[in-house]
């Protein structure tokens, strides 16, 4: 899905490639009571003319099936290497990694959103998870 900034010139083909729900911990990481951490895996390709410098979990969330959404947290998981707390990507170039969100026990995501610019973009793209 093509997405544009805020600035001109900024464009990403963003693709939801997996969801992994539950995502299991990794390392010394582990979710607060009641909650269990999902992980989306992201592809950014940056389809522009500027250079997209963004912190990719400010602009992800998930939804569940009641409605309620979720923000990313920082957290490792074992379903693979989380995105840095920034990422550059020059035109033509493209980053794959995962944001993890802390999601309420016996909530189904079902919804995953994702806008550039920290979120602050007004073009926002959304993925149904099966």
């Amino acid at each position: 899905m093509s997405l544009s900034g805020t600035d001109s010139g900024e464009t990403l083909d963003v693709t939801v490639r997996k969801v992994v729900d539950p995502a299991r911990p990794a390392d010394y990481f582990k979710p607060s009571a009641g909650q269990h951490y999902v992980s989306v895996q992201f592809r950014l390709k940056n389809t522009g003319t500027a250079v997209y410098k963004d912190s990719p979990s400010n602009g992800a969330t998930v939804i569940d099936k009641a409605g309620q959404r979720f923000t990313a947290t920082i957290a490792n998981t074992t379903a693979g290497p989380e995105f840095p707390g920034s990422v550059t990507i020059r035109p033509g170039k493209s980053a794959l990694g995962f944001i993890t969100f802390e999601v309420a026990d016996g909530s189904r995501v079902v919804t995953v959103q994702f806008a550039m610019n920290s979120g602050f973009s007004d073009d926002v793209g959304e993925w149904t998870v099966p």
